[in-house]
């Protein structure tokens, strides 16, 4: 499975939308990192997306979760990790620390998809018009990783609501830092179905970004980068001060 890795110290992994790759979230965040020193930055490509080939006995997202598991297992070893997932990413990521989330350090998720069936979420309704900003960070990346993602191998899991969901509910009760941030314009995933799940992270932040759908960050990139490197700070507190 490709991946790109930057700096050293703690493990941190960024898991990217569906069909998404590796680029996008590295040039959302490597900016945070310009002064925060003490993180190996881990950008991922799952099966079939980017350079990483399709897994023909992949065949829902266990599979697919399991796969993501066995590279942060290989790359971090024994020691404890960060995660950060975007959209299905963040599916992905809750699924993980559902497996052991004594060795998450935090957990950030960026206009994270709670409900799997696309019928069933709540979605803000009034008109709104994509910035700019969006619609090129759209093209500049979703669209762009979409010409190299295997769409017939993704599209076989996502057709089915029970290949796209996880079998087993991720929802687990975690208390270390952790940062949900969602657009108040996303018609995707919506952000009020976030807020659902809240109670699960005791120690939350969330946020709804005015003027951001489901590309974000877009005009709000300043916004999101400051959020980020907060939780950062606080996920470094509670390794330096565990009983703090």
């Amino acid at each position: 499975m490709y991946y790109e890795s930057f700096g050293a110290g703690r493990p941190i992994f960024f898991l990217p939308s569906w069909g998404g790759d590796a680029g996008e979230g590295r040039d959302v965040h490597e900016p945070v990192f310009a002064q925060r020193p003490g993180w190996r930055r881990i950008y991922v490509d799952p099966p079939g997306t980017g350079r990483s080939p399709a897994v023909p006995s992949i065949t829902d997202q266990d599979g697919m979760l399991s796969a993501i598991v066995e590279l942060i297992d290989d790359l971090a070893g024994d020691e404890p990790f960060a995660l950060a997932g975007t959209s299905a990413g963040g599916l992905h990521a809750r699924g993980i620390v559902k497996r052991d989330p004594a060795r998450v350090l935090g957990l950030l998720l960026r206009a994270p998809g709670i409900v799997i069936d696309r019928s069933r979420r709540t979605l803000p309704t009034d008109e709104y018009l994509m910035p700019s900003a969006s619609r090129e960070r759209q093209h500049q990346y979703y669209d762009a990783a979409e010409t190299q993602a295997n769409l017939a191998f993704l599209g076989a899991i996502q057709r089915d609501v029970s290949t796209y969901s996880l079998r087993e509910d991720p929802s687990i009760r975690f208390e270390r830092p952790t940062l949900l941030v969602t657009g108040r314009q996303d018609t995707t995933a919506g952000y009020a179905d976030a807020w659902s799940i809240l109670d699960d992270y005791p120690r939350a932040t969330f946020a709804v970004l005015d003027q951001e759908d489901h590309f974000l960050p877009g005009p709000g990139s300043a916004v999101y980068r400051a959020l980020v490197a907060d939780w950062l700070a606080r996920i470094e507190q509670s390794v330096e001060h565990p009983d703090a």
